[in-house]
């Protein structure tokens, strides 16, 4: 043997101590921010909100706030605003001297609620001293303002790192917290916060906590909204409701306490089929359930179970606790002084004893309501007995479906173009709009993997319909035998489907999307599992054809076109300044571009508050960056490029006024909340979050060579307009006053010799055109149908496709202004 063969090699898969890393808090956060929010999209990006509201929500309980605001501010970032007690910000000697504020702001597993002293006594969400400091962690930058000790307190913070010292500003005569974040795109796949996630939120802490004033302003859109309810969950419930037509006109509440846990439900029946119920634990709404739950559905059975046998309601009828649920609205809230729950996101409470407590005070509190109104717990009897006969005959609709064979062709709809192909892992079905587009979709297809279901019209409304009509309906039968799965299907049967994937494709007009809305009403009510287990997608086919020198593309979506119309003003295109010499083409134009595209919106943004860029031109400092705060008093306004200038410059104002000067609480409160008048004189300092994007591009800009001046409109000279720069092809020349008009003509110049046409129908392609841009598996686009929110997908539904029309109403009104294309 030599003494190559006897000397191991070195192995490339060594696990040694170097191997192993040691995270500090932010950067373990950061790394893995699915941990602590729950995701990187949507989902994640609205729950840093929620954590800094429950903060606020938690003063709230504790009794030292009244109002709490929530503000999307016009750079897309947002405020959190309290009148609570505000954050520490004393210095803490086991941490170095480092203020309290910071800490908090910092450090995991930091916070006041851990010994509960301080007012949190009970009813609280926060228990790791985690969710302030991942918001932190998770944004670009953010910003807190704390009212107290009769102060206003601010620190910066930028990826969760300290970048301004703690400082101290002028007086306040309130108090309070506000805390202002950017998330951090480079974490986030979605940036964008959207009203209405946050509006369902707030307006759940408002009935959850009777009494508090809670208000959301969007700033892009000018929406607002105020959450104010005296009454609390019975309001709670009456509002998830109002879709439905109630079985009686009472709402049921139940109060109690057992060792330290506060148990409040109210409930009401509707003649409706499903069950609506919403479960809290210290005001964080348990989209999974728990032990509360559990403990109020045990006790509902028991004690409707009782009263229906002694009086003799259930006569040959077996009944399950889902027949008393059903048609049931109610909320469940419990506040527990140490809740376990499963993982960061709080979606499922574990505490044992609750389950217990729940179910003793529910029990009891159902009972004594039915003996003391017998014509009420008759109706609920009823209703269950009713329910259990349904059930039952739903069974029996299932077997009939089953026995006739839907997984044989013997049992399959007349007009289903089958595919070849039984594996569900490649085999996808096509729910067409009309007989034109499914025999186009025929024609196209791949018949292997492919099958096609063409609709005739707008099938049944389910939703208002009862199931012995739904399963007469032709349409629907043809739905259950094509799928494959009989009515009310489980997940088990999910599996037994005939083809992998159910594709609703639909016109991308009025008509279309009524008739996509009618299929998820049905796939949500009676074909849940599917929806849950991820088999439904929506096609997208393109919005736009564009035919240029005879060859043809499609554009999927209306910003694609206008991205693509810039694309093509670019080709051979001179961007050209004669007076500083300078000639952007090619590469060095795109890049031009792109930073044009960057600037728009926060330019917008100034805009939209009365800024202008020529307004701002001479505020630029010496780095050429423009001022991001200002200060106004009595409508004198003062600009400042760093909090230290603005601290500066209070300190000298107070010392030339010879007292120091108080700071106008400018974050609007909730309007039914008491307001305190401002003081004569007061400041009012504005951090204009927009100016950090925009000093990050104007420095990128001036690396080129484009100056601040460039962006400025050149004006009049000799009573004509000036147009310094232009933009040069080979047959024509565009005039620009500024570059910010450069976007706009290069799309006037990508349109020029195109022939775009905008799709509506689906019949308006060929065969070979519906394959190519919406069947096609690698150019299709397609968009999987997902039950994050069931609850809120289920209250949705009632109000669109429902009976009642008021709520339907309101919501048209509501939504009305954000109709981007609207087919008269």
């Amino acid at each position: 043997m030599s003494d190559a063969a006897a000397t191991p090699a070195p192995s490339t898969n060594e696990y040694s101590e170097k191997n192993i890393r040691a995270l500090e808090g932010i950067e373990g956060i950061r790394l893995r921010p699915d941990m602590y929010i729950g995701d990187r999209g949507s989902r994640g990006l609205h729950h840093l909100v929620f954590e800094v509201v429950d903060n606020s929500i938690d003063e709230a309980v504790a009794g030292y706030a009244t109002w709490v605001s929530v503000k999307i501010n016009v750079d897309g970032s947002v405020s959190i605003i309290d009148d609570g007690r505000g954050i520490p910000v004393g210095a803490m000697a086991d941490q170095g001297g480092k203020s309290a504020l910071e800490i908090v702001l910092t450090k995991i597993h930091a916070g006041g609620k851990f010994d509960r002293q301080g007012g949190y006594k009970t009813g609280t969400g926060g228990l790791h001293g985690v969710g302030i400091t991942a918001v932190n962690a998770l944004s670009e930058w953010l910003s807190a303002e704390i009212r107290r000790e009769g102060h206003v307190w601010t620190m910066d913070f930028a990826r969760g790192t300290r970048t301004t010292e703690l400082t101290k500003l002028g007086l306040a005569d309130v108090t309070g917290t506000k805390i202002t974040f950017k998330p951090d795109s480079t974490i986030f796949t979605e940036s964008k916060f959207v009203f209405d996630v946050l509006a369902k939120r707030l307006q759940e802490l408002a009935f959850l906590n009777a009494g508090i004033h809670i208000r959301l302003a969007d700033e892009r859109t000018e929406q607002s909204e105020e959450f104010h309810y005296p009454d609390g969950l019975r309001e709670f419930v009456k509002h998830l409701n109002r879709t439905e037509t109630t079985l009686y006109s009472d709402i049921l509440s139940i109060e109690g306490e057992i060792e330290g846990v506060k148990v409040m439900v109210c409930l009401q029946h509707n003649d409706g089929f499903s069950e609506t119920v919403r479960a809290f634990a210290n005001n964080i709404y348990n989209m999974e359930g728990g032990t509360h739950l559990s403990g109020f559905r045990s006790a509902l059975t028991r004690a409707i179970n009782n009263y229906g046998k002694r009086e003799n309601l259930f006569k040959d009828i077996d009944t399950t606790g889902d027949d008393f649920r059903e048609g049931l609205v109610c909320v469940i809230a419990v506040r527990v002084p140490h809740p376990q729950f499963e993982g960061q996101t709080k979606t499922k409470l574990s505490n044992g004893e609750v389950e217990g407590i729940v179910n003793s005070i529910v029990f009891e509190g159902l009972t004594k309501f039915f003996e003391e109104n017998p014509g009420i717990a008759k109706k609920i009897c009823q209703k269950g007995a009713m329910a259990a006969e349904a059930r039952e005959a739903a069974r029996k609709s299932r077997e009939m479906v089953r026995r006739k064979g839907a997984l044989t062709s013997g049992g399959l709809p007349e007009k289903l173009r089958d595919c070849r192909s039984r594996e569900l892992d490649i085999t996808e079905l096509y729910l067409v709009e009309g007989d034109s587009a499914g025999g186009s979709a025929d024609t196209g297809r791949d018949s292997n993997t492919q099958a096609i279901l063409p609709l005739r019209g707008k099938i049944l409304n389910v939703e208002k319909a009862q199931l012995v009509k739904i399963l007469d309906n032709a349409e629907i039968a043809n739905l259950f035998k094509a799928v494959g799965i009989p009515p009310m299907a489980e997940l088990e049967d999910v599996t037994k489907r005939r083809y992998g994937k159910i594709i609703l494709m639909t016109d991308a007009d009025v008509d279309g999307s009524h008739i996509r809305t009618l299929l998820l009403t049905f796939l949500f009510r009676h074909m849940r599992a599917l929806v849950e287990h991820g088999c439904i997608y929506i096609a997208q086919p393109p919005l736009y054809r564009v035919i240029q020198k005879n060859k043809t593309r499609y554009v999927q979506t209306h910003d694609m076109m206008m991205t693509e119309l810039i694309e093509l003003g670019m080709n051979g295109t001179r961007l050209v300044d004669p007076n500083d010499g300078f000639t952007f083409e090619g590469e060095s134009l795109r890049h031009v571009v792109n930073l044009m595209r960057r600037l728009a919106e926060p330019v917008e943004l100034l805009e939209r508050r009365g800024i202008s860029l020529k307004s701002l031109e001479p505020l630029l400092n010496a780095s050429f960056k423009l001022p991001q705060y200002r200060v106004t008093i009595s409508r004198t306004d003062h600009w400042f490029h760093t909090r230290e200038e603005v601290e500066a410059f209070l300190q000298s104002e107070a010392a030339r006024r010879g007292s120091e000067l108080n700071m106008a609480n400018s974050d609007a409160q909730p309007v039914a909340a008491d307001a305190t008048k401002p003081v004569e004189g007061a400041a009012q300092l504005t951090d204009l979050h927009e100016i950090r994007t925009l000093n990050d591009v104007l420095s990128d800009l001036r690396g080129i060579g484009i100056q601040f001046r460039h962006l400025i409109p050149a004006g009049m000279r000799d009573g004509e307009l000036v147009f310094p720069f232009r933009i040069e092809q080979e047959k024509s020349v565009l005039k620009l006053q500024c570059l910010r008009e450069l976007l706009e003509k290069l799309r006037a110049l990508g349109e020029d010799g195109l022939t775009v046409t905008r799709f509506k129908g689906l019949g308006e392609m060929d065969p070979e055109e519906l394959w190519e841009t919406s069947m096609e598996p690698s150019a299709r686009t397609l968009l999987q149908v997902r039950m994050d929110d069931a609850a809120a997908a289920d209250e949705m539904f009632r109000v669109l496709m429902g009976d009642q029309v008021e709520p339907r109403r309101e919501f048209i009104e509501k939504h009305a202004l954000d109709v981007k294309d609207l087919d008269i």
